[in-house]
């Protein structure tokens, strides 16, 4: 099939050339709107408990979480004082009146003292605005704004979950933009000293780009029908970019060989289109089947990079496989140039680790394991303001809450009792709440109450046949094991049937649901990846082998984000506050892309090594040589994506920090350490079992399977050794 594309597309290059250029041009302007089109997320996992709790407190008491908080600075450095009092006052009164506001509590309507400074100087007013994510950050933009303000009575800054994600989004697109505009030049220039030829360059950017803008437009098309994150958008930039560049580096490549073995070129470009696109297409659904495993989430945040995965994978091999062969037909002889032995340092590397195989494993091994140690110490915590760079608006007025109040009023718990409650029994409950570890005050139906006792009335009413209770949390609770206190609430017994709800709770069932499904993605990853290599290899050992070597790699990966950004190391250097703990989807979408990318380049290394082992049946042999056509362009391919991914360690936001040193780092090890010396070191101990299978899997192999070399390039003995 690969062989009739490719005469297929030397036979109609410049149609097919306009073609392609023609849908770049489509696909970009439709793609350039697709920024509008997506949509942002919060951290709720549909159909739990927290979320339930969520429809019930909007839907019956028009209320929810506070997500909006205004920190309010006394001038006079009293917020009692009467001139504060009406100034702060009227700007509730204010606050009440945009719309799209329900629910509005401030200290001087209530005098909670959880909404007081300790230090008397400051008090909060909280609000609730009603809308999706992206609408009400949206309108935060120009409201955050507007609120701010310095009068002679106050001084108002803006905070509270929605401020704090608009500004990491804000910050997170910014960062994004500056990390495009320094790789791509980079890209560019590395490229030229790659392929030591301007136009190769040109071209294999240009397949990237193509991906690129098609990858925008898929994601455009599909958040017509469903919600699309925007950050699927930021990494179809980074991915498109990279596949593109992997993908025409090897078609490039074996075109180049195939000249030099003496090909005309037309024969050239249909022999590389062949070869080299059949290990593409099994790279490309060995990335998409790693990136599909997000959809086992049911966030729609991480699906969307499934989508965004998926067309990537398409379109940048669509790139490698009609856009680079028809430009090869017309320009092929401005790739060329003169053929010179590549891959000796990292051949003379393998064959070392062969001839001393245990000793070169184990030390690699060895380092592997020290750089992965850090792991064991592995602390999932939730999202907060000091993912934001330090001075960003809303982190400052966080962090001055955290300083300076004594509880967390704009993180509460949120009780909803379905059914009605004897006031005794309300009492009694909201009583045995407050004496939780790590509760402020609770506000019930029957009043305001903190260690136990009743200590003044409260503005929660009750509404049909339930109420609702709000429990605020002090920081040490924030700041502390937050899912175990959600769940001494939940085991509080109730007098009536209830949920539990609140930003606390939305974020700890997010983390249990993202970590109860987390084997079953991890489990279609290995089963799907095991089955794409035994088709391409026809073996069962070898995929093992890989798997055991990808996860190693990683391993390493998760080692770094723990050292890095859990105890903080380097953070002088890269620029971040560590937290003591992980947020769990990042790595959960780190360990996709990573898993993807290290088995892409298993794919491209293992399948030079078989089709030297169909040619001379010597798997040394095979295995040297293999390294010596494919690792120096594995390296090149690595260092290039790992400069990608690097430039996201220059912005402001920690996840895009974590993403990009952590994704660089196993890119790099994986292309060097893995691929050059355990993979040889395995083979090499294995020997002839590295290709056994039981005789119904060679037959299915035979049949489904990639075959590399056309069989009249094989000999006698190969052909009979196969088909026997």
């Amino acid at each position: 099939m690969l062989t009739r594309l490719g005469r297929f597309v030397v036979r109609r290059s410049r149609a097919v050339l306009i073609g392609v250029v023609l849908a770049f041009l489509g696909l970009g302007a439709y793609g350039a709107g697709a920024q509008a089109d997506l949509d942002l997320a919060r951290w709720d996992a549909p159909g739990t408990e927290s979320v339930r709790a969520a429809d019930i407190l909007r839907e019956e008491y028009g209320t929810g979480n506070p997500n909006l908080a205004l920190l309010v600075t006394a001038r006079d450095g009293d917020v009692d004082s009467p001139r504060t009092t009406a100034a702060a006052r009227q700007l509730a009164a204010e606050v009440r009146d945009i719309l799209g506001v329900t629910d509005v509590s401030a200290y001087w309507t209530g005098k909670s003292p959880a909404l007081r400074a300790s230090d008397g100087e400051r008090a909060l007013i909280l609000a609730r605005l009603e809308g999706s994510a992206t609408d009400t950050r949206e309108r935060l933009a120009t409201l955050s704004p507007q609120l701010a303000r310095t009068t002679p009575q106050l001084t108002v800054s803006v905070g509270g979950q929605e401020e704090i994600s608009r500004q990491v989004g804000e910050q997170a697109r910014a960062d994004f933009l500056r990390a495009e505009m320094i790789a791509l030049p980079a890209v560019v220039l590395l490229l030229i000293l790659v392929y030591r030829r301007t136009v190769a360059a040109l071209l294999t950017v240009g397949v990237g780009l193509l991906s690129v803008v098609g990858t925008l437009a898929g994601l455009r098309a599909i958040a017509q029908v469903t919600e699309v994150s925007t950050f699927a958008a930021n990494l179809a930039l980074v991915l498109g970019l990279g596949l593109g560049i992997d993908y025409s580096l090897f078609v490039i490549n074996r075109y180049r060989e195939e000249r030099h073995a003496g090909h005309a070129q037309p024969h050239a470009v249909v022999r590389a289109t062949a070869a080299a696109g059949r290990t593409v297409i099994f790279s490309g659904v060995t990335v998409a089947v790693s990136l599909c495993a997000l959809l086992v989430f049911p966030f729609f945040f991480l699906s969307s990079f499934a989508y965004a995965g998926v067309l990537v994978v398409v379109t940048a091999v669509a790139g490698a496989l009609l856009l680079l062969p028809a430009a090869l037909a017309r320009w092929g002889h401005r790739v060329e140039r003169p053929q010179r032995t590549a891959g000796g340092l990292w051949q003379r590397v393998a064959l070392a680790a062969m001839r001393r195989p245990l000793a070169a494993g184990a030390a690699v091994i060895g380092v592997l394991l020290f750089a992965a140690s850090p792991l064991l110490g592995l602390r999932f915590g939730l999202p907060d303001e000091r993912a934001l760079p330090t001075g960003t608006s809303s982190r400052t007025t966080s962090e001055t809450i955290h300083e300076e109040f004594p509880a967390e009023p704009t993180d509460a718990v949120q009780v909803v009792l379905r059914e009605a409650a004897s006031a005794g029994a309300t009492q009694r409950y909201a009583a045995e709440l407050s004496r939780i570890q790590g509760v402020f005050e609770v506000d019930a139906p029957t009043g305001r109450y903190q260690d136990g006792h009743r200590t003044g009335p409260s503005e929660v009413t009750p509404r049909g046949g339930g109420s609702r209770l709000t429990l605020i949390p002090t920081q040490a609770a924030m700041r502390g094991d937050v899912p175990a206190f959600v769940g001494a609430v939940r085991d509080t017994p109730e007098p009536a049937a209830a949920l539990v709800g609140g930003y606390p709770a939305e974020t700890t069932d997010f983390r249990a649901t993202l970590l109860d499904r987390l084997p079953y993605a991890v489990g279609l990853i290995l089963v799907a990846t095991f089955a794409i290599l035994f088709l391409m290899t026809g073996s069962l050992l070898l995929p093992a082998k890989a798997t055991v070597l990808n996860l190693l790699s990683l391993s390493v990966m998760f080692g770094c984000l723990v050292w890095v950004f859990q105890e903080g190391h380097l953070s002088g250097l890269l620029g971040f506050t560590p937290t003591g703990s992980i947020e769990p989807s990042i790595p959960v979408l780190m360990f996709c892309v990573a898993y993807g990318l290290s088995m892409d380049y298993e794919v491209f290394m293992l399948a030079r090594i078989k089709e030297e082992y169909e040619r001379v049946g010597d798997t040394e042999r095979a295995v040297a040589t293999g390294i010596r056509r494919s690792a120096p362009l594995i390296t090149a391919a690595a260092g290039i994506l790992a400069l990608s991914f690097l430039t996201y360690a220059t912005g402001g936001v920690v996840f895009l920090k974590e993403l990009g040193v952590g994704t660089a780092l196993t890119i790099l090890v994986d292309a060097t350490l893995i691929r050059v010396v355990l993979l040889p070191v395995a083979m090499r101990l294995a020997g002839r079992a590295n290709w056994w299978a039981p005789a119904p899997l060679r037959r299915l192999h035979r049949r489904f399977g990639l075959h590399e070399v056309p069989e009249g390039d094989k000999t006698p003995e190969v052909l009979q050794r196969e088909y026997a």
